[in-house]
């Protein structure tokens, strides 16, 4: 295993503490969990809510909030 050095906020390194103590996992332990994770997310294509894929373009086009569902926008569809 390989060693890794970082400098964290005193504020950050008491948080990190106070949560390794309470899942009683070292320090080292809780930064490589919390690592995994990190890239288990990023690196699984697909995985998540169709808004969770798309939260930067939400609300980035302007126009009427029912359009799926009433019958006005819909009257000339199908013809």
């Amino acid at each position: 295993m390989k060693t890794v050095s970082l400098k964290v906020p005193e504020t950050l390194y008491g948080d990190l503490t106070a949560l390794a103590e309470h899942k009683g996992v070292s320090r080292s332990a809780l930064i490589r969990d919390t690592l995994e994770e990190l890239f288990r997310r990023h690196s699984a294509p697909g995985r998540g809510s169709a808004l969770a894929l798309l939260e930067d373009l939400a609300g980035s086009i302007e126009g009427p909030e029912d359009l799926s569902f009433n019958k006005a926008h819909l009257k000339d569809l199908g013809s």
